[in-house]
């Protein structure tokens, strides 16, 4: 059987990591400053994080969501202390796009209503609702085009309210930053207008921090810079260093009817035993304030740099946008300075690297960034 070709691959392959470098089949050591996605965030194989998940997989893997699962709890109350929600109910999954599936579900159960409000340049998800919102018509098959959505721009909440007026919105969803996007950060004033026009019109407002949530972006959530609170969240990507896992943080004003929501593999016990870890690690490391640290410094010295279109985000998530393809530059940082770094359409390099980068890593990944651009 041949393996279903979904995307084009490097000739590279990733056998071992540790902290923020990773190391090929073939022995070369690299920079690590995109943590897979974004998903790696307390750093490739801490030794805490793999002692969770060993000792875990030594007792029980996995059972039923039938019976009690007291890991649940305990990755509930932690994560209610660590992002300041502890009012709110978490409902764990498997991945960033069952989250927003299910974030989209309950706001149409909440509200009775069946439009979307999405944004220009999202990204949500790949499964029915979640691509629908997605602000690409590539990737959205016939199957998918029942659902109602609408696509604004960024920052101007005049179309929002003229949408939300017509009162057959459910919900507006947005990333706390856009990621696939090119790393947009949605203005704060923008944000509580969001959160104020949602209020006013009876809709749900959805945040999607899959990508931009977990310390990422300086603070637990992105959307905290602007001092609101959604009725929604979603999490994935670091909430588990790599395992597989996703969660919806839930208002009070949202009540649980049996059947309601549900899921097979949503919050197995290995997934909350690494998902513990990681917040344990991230309290006791203050990788939080080291990405705020690290970001303003990486924010600072990228500034400077001469060539470049404009550069974007908030802590360890920055977008370098350039006038031309960056693909040669991408190539380069890859095979020649042995630094993985992503990209955002044609002309924007990404960097989402571990939150426990140091500042002599961030440094030293300058200088190589500065020897592919001539700097």
């Amino acid at each position: 059987m041949k393996l279903f070709d979904v995307y084009p691959l490097f000739n590279v392959e990733i056998v071992k990591g540790k902290g923020c470098h990773v190391w090929d089949s073939e022995g070369n050591e690299y920079l690590d400053l995109y943590g897979g996605h974004a998903v790696i965030s307390v750093g490739h194989s801490h030794p805490t994080y793999v002692k969770a998940i060993t000792d875990q997989v030594n007792k029980l893997g996995f059972y039923s969501n039938s019976v009690i699962n007291s890991l649940q709890q305990k990755l509930a109350d932690k994560l209610g202390k660590a992002c300041g929600y502890d009012d709110y109910s978490l409902f764990l999954i498997n991945s960033g796009a069952e989250a927003n599936e299910n974030a989209l579900k309950l706001a149409s159960f909440h509200n009775g209503k069946k439009r979307v409000i999405a944004f220009k340049h999202s990204f949500h998800g790949r499964t029915s609702a979640a691509v629908r919102v997605t602000d690409n018509p590539k990737i959205i098959a016939p199957v998918n085009e029942d659902l109602a959505v609408t696509y604004v721009p960024l920052n101007d909440s005049v179309i929002v309210e003229d949408e939300l007026r017509k009162g057959d919105v459910s919900s507006v969803i947005i990333e706390g930053i856009q990621g696939v996007g090119g790393i947009q950060v949605p203005t704060d004033h923008f944000m509580r207008e969001l959160r104020e026009l949602c209020t006013r019109y009876g809709a749900c407002l959805i945040v999607d921090e899959i990508q931009s949530g977990y310390g990422r972006s300086g603070k637990f959530f992105a959307h905290q810079y602007a001092g609101i609170q959604p009725d929604l969240i979603t999490v994935a990507k670091g909430i588990a260093n790599g395992f597989p896992m996703g969660g919806l943080l839930i208002s009070p004003m949202f009540k649980p009817v049996y059947g309601m929501l549900g899921t097979t593999f949503g919050g197995n016990h290995l997934a909350c035993a690494a998902a513990i870890a990681v917040l344990d690690i991230m309290e006791g490391e203050g990788l939080i304030d080291n990405a705020a640290k690290v970001g303003t410094f990486l924010l600072k010295e990228l500034h400077q740099l001469p060539g470049i279109k404009e550069i974007r985000g908030r802590g360890l998530m920055i977008g370098v946008e350039f006038e031309e393809s960056i693909k040669e530059i991408r190539t380069r940082l890859l095979f020649e300075e042995r630094v993985f770094t992503g990209v955002a359409g044609t002309n924007t390099i990404r960097l989402l690297p571990p939150l426990c980068l140091s500042m002599e890593e961030a440094a030293d990944f300058m200088d190589r960034f500065k020897k592919v651009l001539g700097a």
